[in-house]
């Protein structure tokens, strides 16, 4: 049986997987992502943004 890792998220599997990727291949800050995420339309608080 496989796990959904992303059921009951709040967000989106996809904004996940790119939130997660800006800070793992970047080395950003939260606050940086969340800043990227919210350029592109993609408005997280900055509780919701830990990873």
């Amino acid at each position: 049986m496989t796990m959904n890792h992303f059921k009951g998220k709040q967000f989106q599997q996809d904004v996940i997987i790119v939130a997660v990727g800006y800070y793992l291949r970047y080395n950003l800050s939260y606050r940086e992502v969340q800043e990227i995420l919210y350029d592109r339309g993609i408005n997280v608080s900055g509780s919701v943004a830990k990873f």
